[in-house]
């Protein structure tokens, strides 16, 4: 994998104000945000000479890359009290840079519950403690993965509403209340918002944002009515470090699958909540930003984890009774529509004996692994075992 550009200063740029930019030396070119008001419209990639990019190529550059501005959105936001949930193994930095900037953001009633899942000593929950801040939870779970931290988080949450994000990502400081402001529409259970790079300094980084699907900024209302088929498209495939439910939809369904990895419980949620007859709404102005990993060999890890995990999803859908002879029809032409060019087959490949392996696994030690088709208003799962919460302060 051969990123097109080298350094590439990352940044956010108003449509209407399009004044010239200048950043520090060392950059050829800039990748900007393009907003309008809290909105976002796309991302542009424009040329650096000495630092500064005039006005008249980031227009040119709004115009080729993104396309007419038409008229002006109305972004929904809401008040409403809202739990984000960030899983964490053995990252303290990472994770109170993401702590910091939920709470930094504008929504008046958010609470965080960092869920610690197979912590190797207690430096997660000493630097959860020196917040100090009676918003911020710190919960401890034995069990590994992602998709076991967010069940946990799920079950103790208190709010209607609870958002995930992972402890590599900065929200947005408008992130929280635009999440809140998907579900003014009774009809959503679950949203979506685009996944923007941090940083784009190093060759790793550069790499590592090759593998991953491009950001959407379309807002998108995606249903499926009375057919099982999967709905395998970038307008679906949200990620687990920017995306909320309805908790009783959510703990209705099951919650996460245990035995999908990265890139692949996340997606599978958002297919069985369709699949449930719900609706998953996408908004492109609830945006927040990832760091990369910086090592190569952790690039590429990644990278087949994401596969492996997607493959996992194709392979549950496959061994579900509803819609298997239309999915087999389906599956080559969305996995090429939707797979970024670099994302490694042979992880695609490895996935599904990854998955049936890792889903025996999960199930023989109590983890979830719910079913993929589950009625609209299905019983809800046994409740999990909730552990004390540590209330910082306390």
């Amino acid at each position: 994998m051969v990123p097109e550009h080298g350094p590439t200063w990352v940044g956010r740029t108003e449509v209407d104000d399009l004044a010239g930019l200048q950043v520090e030396p060392g950059y050829r070119h800039a990748r900007l945000l393009v907003t309008a008001g809290g909105d976002a419209l796309g991302e542009i990639t424009v040329g650096l000479r000495r630092g500064v990019a005039d006005a008249v190529g980031r227009a040119e550059a709004v115009r080729l890359q993104i396309g007419p501005v038409h008229a002006r959105r109305a972004v929904q936001s809401s008040d409403e009290p809202l739990t984000v949930v960030v899983p964490t193994r053995r990252r303290p930095e990472g994770l109170l840079r993401t702590v910091r900037s939920v709470l930094a953001g504008d929504h008046p009633a958010v609470t965080v519950l960092v869920v610690d899942h197979d912590p190797a000593d207690d430096r997660t929950r000493l630097a959860v403690d020196a917040l100090a801040d009676p918003r911020v939870y710190y919960l401890r779970d034995t069990c590994r993965g992602a998709a076991a931290a967010r069940n946990r988080g799920l079950v103790a949450a208190t709010t209607g509403i609870v958002a995930f994000t992972d402890d590599d990502t900065e929200v947005d400081p408008g992130w929280a209340r635009r999440v809140a402001g998907a579900f003014l529409d009774p009809q959503v259970a679950g949203m979506t918002g685009p996944v923007l790079a941090a940083r784009l300094d190093l060759d790793q980084e550069r790499v590592a944002d090759l593998a991953r699907p491009r950001a959407q900024f379309r807002p998108r209302r995606i249903a499926l009515e009375g057919t099982a088929l999967l709905p395998l498209s970038r307008s679906l495939l949200g990620a687990g470090s920017n995306m909320a439910v309805r908790a009783d939809v959510a703990r209705a369904l099951g919650g996460f699958d245990e035995a999908l990895g990265p890139g692949g419980d996340d997606a599978e949620f958002l297919v069985r909540l369709v699949l449930g007859g719900h609706v998953v709404a996408h908004e492109p102005a609830a945006w927040v930003r990832h760091h990369h990993a910086t090592d190569g060999e952790q690039v590429r890890a990644l990278a087949e984890a994401r596969a492996a995990g997607l493959a996992g999803v194709v392979t549950k859908v496959l061994l579900s009774a509803p819609g298997r002879a239309a999915l087999l029809r389906r599956v080559p032409g969305a996995l090429r529509s939707t797979l970024p060019l670099e994302m490694p087959r042979t992880a695609l490949v490895s996935g599904p004996l990854r998955y049936l392996w890792a889903r025996g696994r999960a199930r023989r030690s109590g983890g979830r692994v719910p079913p993929l088709a589950v009625p609209v208003g299905g019983r809800h799962p046994e409740p999990a075992t909730v552990w004390p919460a540590h209330l910082p302060g306390a």
